[in-house]
């Protein structure tokens, strides 16, 4: 590639011989992981097994996910990669970064990026993107929730990149293309109280008085009781017959000999009791 420093073509040839690689193959390593900010690269490199991808850290996939020597063989030259970057030492062109970006210049710098087949993608998380080129051009997706962490190929598909996320594998399709508006979120329902009228309190039944027990006593102050004969004042209600009057006669007794009554008042009320006779 033209515009590489000495520095840089010694570094890549050096890093071919030993991992028994073309300097083309190493080259496309190191566009892959200059593009995943020398943390992760997704590639598409055969000699490398073709599609696959490379998180530093210990995370490798390759195409021939049983082969370890592969895995082995591209962790470490990713790895190498990352620290020659770091360092300094080695470093692409502007024009050979910019030759590669195919997406849209806003969305920055993608996460991880690659190709299969005839399509390439790119993943930009900040902004829940996910860019697909095929013949049809450039297509941005919405991911939403999705944290893509591996591609593959859908099989007995020709446009079929397939990712897996959190929640499984799935195809591009299932996403919505950015460029279409997004379904009405239901609006919630605001919950407002109704306003209970108050109802009509029932009509008090008025109490009915009960008779009063002859036995029940007359409530205190109650004027209305009624004394009985013994303590009633002698007149205040005639006696209808003989044996009353001599009843009360000798009761009048009783309270002289009790002292309650003289024998000047106790023959007064004797002569009142027998004029009515």
């Amino acid at each position: 590639m033209q515009g590489l420093t000495d520095q840089t073509r010694r570094v890549i040839a050096d890093l071919a011989r030993q991992y028994g690689l073309s300097e083309d193959a190493v080259l496309a390593m190191l566009m892959a992981v200059q593009r995943g900010q020398g943390t992760m690269a997704q590639f598409n490199i055969s000699e490398l097994g073709g599609g696959g991808q490379w998180m530093m850290g210990g995370m490798t996939m390759v195409g021939d996910m049983f082969n370890y020597g592969l895995k082995n063989t591209v962790d470490s030259l990713c790895n190498a990669l990352s620290q020659a970057l770091a360092a300094g030492r080695i470093a692409l062109p502007a024009e050979a970064v910019g030759a590669s970006v195919w997406w849209p210049q806003d969305l920055g710098s993608p996460s991880s990026a690659g190709a299969q087949n005839d399509s390439a993608y790119a993943i930009f998380p900040a902004h829940r993107r996910l860019a697909i080129k095929d013949l049809g051009g450039v297509t941005l997706y919405d991911t939403g929730d999705h944290f893509i962490s591996g591609v593959g190929q859908q099989q007995g598909s020709n446009t079929g990149l397939t990712f897996s996320s959190q929640y499984g594998s799935f195809s591009v399709s299932s996403l919505r293309r950015a460029d279409e508006p997004a379904e009405p979120l239901q609006q919630p329902v605001e919950w407002s109280p109704s306003v209970v009228q108050p109802s009509a309190a029932p009509p008090v039944q008025p109490l009915q008085q009960q008779p009063a027990s002859p036995f029940a006593p007359a409530p205190a102050g109650d004027s209305a009781w009624q004394a009985s004969p013994a303590s009633a004042p002698v007149g205040a209600t005639g006696p209808k017959d003989a044996a009353e009057i001599i009843g009360l006669i000798e009761k009048l007794a009783s309270l002289r000999e009790a002292g309650i009554l003289t024998d000047e008042e106790f023959s007064a009320k004797k002569t009142e009791l027998l004029a009515r006779l």
